[in-house]
């Protein structure tokens, strides 16, 4: 019996001095720690959506809307361009930071591929009452995403500056998904007091 937990006791310190001590995050193969890799991805997903979004504006040039939604379009396409600099700003000075890590599965990059086409036909075919509306839910989608891509950023962010700017970030983007909202109730039948 000793001698079985002299064994076990060896095997047990042998494998402590193998693994070492490690911190509570692991490494990948690449050598950077799961929450680095986190940020990462987060980061390259709210970037690419950033960049997405600042165009939306353009849509103006091939389609009319009323003034209180061209307005609310033009402040979503200004804060993310202002929140593609800033990510663009963070890589510049962080070496770490990648803005190209996607890494999306295929059967989710070919889906995101499908919604985005047929997202584009449907706002290229509406006109008028019909095209806000179908503009308004495709913003509303898309900042819902991005105020909680920006937020579990910075939960994996470990500078805290950086951190505090993606929490605003997050803020800006779940305020204009609220304004969105808001716009979104006035041109339904149903009431915000409802």
């Amino acid at each position: 019996m000793k001698i079985i937990f002299t064994l076990l006791t060896v095997s047990v310190l042998l494998a402590f001095i193998t693994t070492g001590c490690q911190s509570p995050e692991s490494r990948s193969a690449s050598g950077t720690t799961v929450a680095q890799s986190t940020r990462n991805n987060c980061y390259s997903l709210l970037y690419q959506l950033l960049n997405d979004q600042k165009n939306v504006s353009m849509l103006r040039f091939i389609k009319r809307e009323n003034s209180d939604v061209k307005k609310l379009v033009n402040n979503i396409a200004v804060n993310s361009a202002g929140g593609a600099k800033l990510l663009e700003a963070f890589a510049k000075e962080d070496s770490s930071i990648r803005l190209d890590d996607i890494r999306l599965p295929p059967g989710e990059q070919s889906t995101r591929d499908a919604i985005a086409s047929s997202k584009e036909k449907e706002l290229l075919r509406h006109t008028g009452g019909e095209f806000e509306l179908a503009l308004l839910l495709t913003q509303a989608e898309a900042l819902s995403y991005g105020w909680h891509l920006a937020k579990v950023a910075a939960e994996h962010e470990p500078q805290v500056d950086r951190a505090g700017s993606l929490v605003k970030v997050s803020e800006d983007m779940e305020n204009l998904y609220n304004q969105v909202f808001v716009l979104l109730l006035s041109r339904t039948k149903w009431s915000a007091a409802e």
